[in-house]
Order: structure tokens, then sequence, then C-alpha cells
């Protein structure tokens, strides 16, 4: 079923979601899913997989000389969606990103989730590769999510890259794309950035996932501008549960947010990580029943694929 499709049949109540990353190359699958199960009595409308683009490394040849080489530190996504969808009964939303695709690496991704028949993906520009900051695409690939998002609605119509014939088997996916309800840390404005989520819409986006924040103001005032300014998909809050008093620093850091003073100040003053968590679950859930007041189509959890904190949170709240 579509991330539409299960909002519509909610009929205004929140839906519980999650988003997880697959394990490091090398590791077994079981450990993931294990960490799944527990929140299946939450019943989850739908499971966000990640996608990890490839990273860059130097490597020594035996000759001496230097040459640049390439890993995927976790592969999988494909193989998980399809173990979620077919082992759970769950929607899977797989993400597919710009970076690191040509445009026939695409269609040849989402001609795979279609076999499978997942119905749901998130369009991301993604990340540049490690380790360099400036995102280029691939041989022609696409640059923008918009692009992105461009390219599945053809495919939803059997427009394929090299088929002459339109409307041939079409694919029907619902697309999902990410808005930063405190801007992209690559954006010179919050205006600038707005009009790259318009862009995405404009193309075709069914619904929207926010980046994690912590002062709900953010959100509310974030959606108030979209539709003031005729964005009306469903626009859907995602969450973390702050667990370690270190993410008082790295979270602000690597997802280029603010954390509320008070929120700060209480972490700050806690003893030890294990009273950091319990604020953090607090936090959370006064976080929670205020955007349900408010009326979101889904809490969205970015559980880091731990489902500890997260279930602490939803038990009080589904």
């Amino acid at each position: 079923m579509k991330v539409t499709e299960h909002i519509q049949q909610a009929n205004g109540k929140p839906l519980f979601s999650i988003e997880i990353i697959p394990p490091a190359k090398g590791t077994d699958i079981n450990e993931l899913l294990g960490s799944i199960e527990p929140m299946l009595e939450l019943k989850p409308a739908f499971i966000d997989v990640t996608f990890h683009r490839e990273e860059y490394f130097d490597k020594q040849m035996p000759d001496g000389t230097i040459q640049q080489m390439s890993t995927r530190k976790r592969p999988g996504t494909v193989g998980i969606c399809a173990s979620i969808l077919h082992k759970f009964g769950v929607d899977p939303v797989p993400h597919v990103l710009c970076g690191g695709f040509t445009k026939d690496d695409t269609e040849d991704f989402l001609i795979d989730l279609n076999y499978l028949g997942i119905d749901n993906v998130l369009a991301l520009r993604g990340d540049a590769a490690k380790p360099y900051n400036t995102f280029k695409p691939k041989n022609g690939g696409h640059s923008y999510a918009n692009q992105l998002v461009g390219q599945i609605k053809d495919m939803n119509v059997g427009k394929y890259l090299h088929e002459e014939a339109e409307y041939l088997n079409a694919s029907d996916f619902c697309i999902g794309v990410a808005a930063y309800p405190e801007k992209h840390f690559e954006a010179d404005t919050l205006e600038f950035d707005f009009d790259n989520l318009k862009r995405k819409v404009d193309a075709g986006a069914d619904y929207v996932v926010t980046q994690m924040f912590f002062d709900n103001q953010k959100y509310f005032d974030f959606v108030n501008k979209c539709r003031q300014n005729g964005i009306n998909i469903p626009i859907i809050p995602g969450l973390k549960i702050l667990a370690t008093k270190k993410q008082l620093d790295i979270l602000p850091k690597i997802f280029y947010l603010n954390l509320p003073a008070d929120l700060r100040k209480a972490v700050e003053n806690c003893e030890n990580d294990k009273a950091a968590k319990q604020v953090g679950i607090e936090w959370c859930v006064q976080q929670c029943r205020e955007l349900v007041e408010f009326g979101v189509p889904s809490l969205h959890f970015y559980t880091m694929s731990k489902s500890d904190t997260t279930m602490a949170v939803a038990k009080q709240l589904f």
C-alpha cells in the first residue's frame, strides 16, 4: 500500500513509522530484523530504509603507486526492503539517491523495486561522496532531487529512458521527498531552500518527510508556510530521540539543527547517559503529543536501527 493510502485510511489518526539503516557490510541481517520485531506490536505503517552511497579512499598498490578505490560500507537496501515486505508484511520505503547513480542505474534500481512489489520510494539528492565536500552527479546522473522525481514520474506513465513507446509497463510508485524546517545546510537562505522543496513538489512528489527537529515551532511554522504557498501534500515530521550527552554536540554538527535551550540545559545537568536518555524520551513524548494535537499524518522516528528508545516513546502514544 502507498504511504498516502495509509494516511487516507487512518482518517486523521497519526500513524507510527520508522527509519532504519542497513547493517555494516559483512554483518548479519538478522540483528537488524530482530531490532524491528519489537516495534511490530505498534503496527508501523511503513519502514524507511536508507541507502548508503559509495565512499572513496586511496590505496597503495604493490608497485608503490596510489590508486583511488571505492567501497560501500552499508549495502543491501533492496534486499532489506524485500525482507521487510515479505517477512513482516510492512510496506518498506527504500531511499533512492541521485548521488552515485547514472539515470540508467536509477531506472534499473526502480525496476528491481517494482518487480518486488514495492510501492513507495523516498527520492533524495544525497550527500557528496566521502571524502569530498561537493556533490557531483555521476556520468550525467541527476544533480537535484526534483530531476529524480521527474524520472520516477515518467516511469509511472510507462516512459523509460530507452523505450520508444510510452505508457508501457508503467510503475506506480508513491514518491516521498525530504524537507528541512531549519534549512538544508547547503542552502543560502531558508527561502532558497523552500523554493527547492517547491520544485520537488511541482515535479510530482506525493508526500514530504522532514529532517529531525527538537523545536516543534520550527515544524509548525514550516507547515503553515507550505500551506500558504500551495503545498498541500502530507508533511510527516521526522523525530530523533536524544539518547546520550554527547549528542548535544554531535546532532547539531551532523544535521545542522538547533537544540532548544531547555533541552540542552536538562541534558547538561544529567549525571550520566542513562539520565540523559530519560530526558530525551520525556522530551520526545511531549513533542509527539503536541504534534498529534496539531494533526500530523504520522510520527516518523529515526531509530538508527535500535528499538529501545523508540519503544519507550511510542508505547506512551499508541
